[in-house]
């Protein structure tokens, strides 16, 4: 049984119904049809900022660079958000059932995540980069705001989806997909943006920020681990998923990277809120977020070797999936620079400078081929549901 063989409330949903007045309107189609994944170009170009500011490998004549580079990559997020944002939201309100039926697909509904996890690493990077170019009090208002928005969303996302799929009469593993890790990266990213915010609060308050940054990464780790099982089992068992889907398999890297560099930032805060209590935190942080490094760069290793064979047999055609190919790739390279620092080890530096010059080659390359179909009007095609078999 194939993903085209699922119940039509479910298989409905990889093309959106659209209400019959939108069907004799093809100017407004787009509007209807507007893909959720969009907002992986948001994350994707927000954390290209977050790991420059950090120039990795700490070289001097690159310092100002970086930091351009920084402050660019966050603006341009900022007003992607707002582009993007716009149209995502009129199509719940004009077209509720179309986004619904998104909501209800196991290929597209975890993709509705990526709408709550743009608004946080957009949060993240305003964080780390905003006080370059505005009053560090204006940049927290910014920062408190996104979270306030982000993170109820976030939760909400990953419940809702969690119970559609519990609930849903799904026909065998083919369906399981990278996409589902969406919604795990999401509520691990909840602790990179609660950390900024913990000097802004009494002790009383910042130990309950503290404390909900880690439940929110044990929520994301712990459903990052069932979905784990779940992909590996399907990737054993079943044909490889079709091309179309290949940039799926990268969104691994992100809760693995986000779920490192989350570690590190707790730890970095909990001398502040626990005291001596902290120190044994920051060992077995060291420790763990070095494991779950390894496993991402294995992995890394893997999603290389898999599109290599998607592009000797065939390629991959272009879609809005591309753009997982960016914040999964951002979010290991963010680890990297960060476990570099705190393990005080040069060649890891090094190693995340790489990452992210890769990073932006594949950035820019998307990018291009994003406007390339904007422009052609490809983009706003959406495909029928992907159609199982070997790669």
């Amino acid at each position: 049984m194939t993903p085209t063989s699922l119940p039509e409330s479910v298989s409905r949903g990889a093309r959106a119904p659209v209400p019959p007045d939108a069907s004799q309107a093809p100017g407004r189609r787009w509007l209807a049809d507007f893909h959720p994944g969009w907002f992986g170009a948001v994350m994707g170009t927000a954390v290209i900022g977050i790991i420059a500011f950090a120039n990795p490998g700490g070289f001097s004549p690159l310092a100002t660079p970086m930091r351009d580079l920084a402050i660019g990559a966050t603006a341009l997020a900022a007003a992607l958000l707002l582009v993007i944002g716009a149209p995502y939201l009129a199509r719940w309100i004009l077209y509720p059932r179309a986004a619904w039926a998104d909501l209800g697909n196991p290929m597209v509904g975890p993709l509705h995540g990526t709408f709550p996890g743009a608004i946080l690493v957009l949060a993240a990077a305003v964080a780390v980069v905003g006080p370059q170019i505005a009053p560090t009090g204006a940049v927290l208002v910014v920062v408190e705001v996104l979270a306030a928005i982000g993170i109820p969303l976030a939760l909400a996302v990953s419940l809702v989806f969690a119970y559609l799929l519990f609930t849903l009469d799904l026909p065998d593993t083919s369906v399981v997909n990278g996409g589902w890790f969406i919604p795990p990266v999401v509520t691990i990213i909840v602790p990179v943006v609660l950390v900024p915010l913990l000097g802004q609060v009494g002790r009383p308050s910042a130990r309950l920020l503290l404390f909900t940054g880690y439940a929110f990464w044990g929520v994301g780790f712990f459903l990052f681990l069932l979905v784990m099982g779940l992909l590996h089992d399907r990737l054993v068992t079943r044909p490889l998923p079709p091309a179309e889907m290949a940039p799926s398999l990268w969104i691994v890297l992100g809760p693995v990277g986000v779920g490192a560099s989350a570690l590190l930032r707790l730890a970095h805060a909990a001398p502040t809120v626990l005291g001596p209590k902290a120190a044994v935190i920051g060992t077995m942080t060291l420790v763990g977020a070095a494991v779950l490094w390894g496993f991402g760069a294995w992995w890394l290793l893997v999603a290389v070797a898999l599109h290599g064979r998607y592009l000797r047999r065939g390629g991959v055609p272009f879609g809005i999936g591309w753009w997982a190919l960016t914040f999964p790739l951002g979010a290991l390279t963010l680890a990297t620079v960060s476990l570099a620092s705190a393990w005080s080890l040069p060649a890891l530096g090094d190693a995340g400078l790489g990452l992210l010059a890769g990073l932006v080659v594949i950035w820019s390359i998307v990018a291009y081929r994003t406007v390339h179909a904007l422009v052609d009007g490809t983009a706003w095609v959406r495909p029928g549901p992907p159609q199982a078999g070997a790669t």
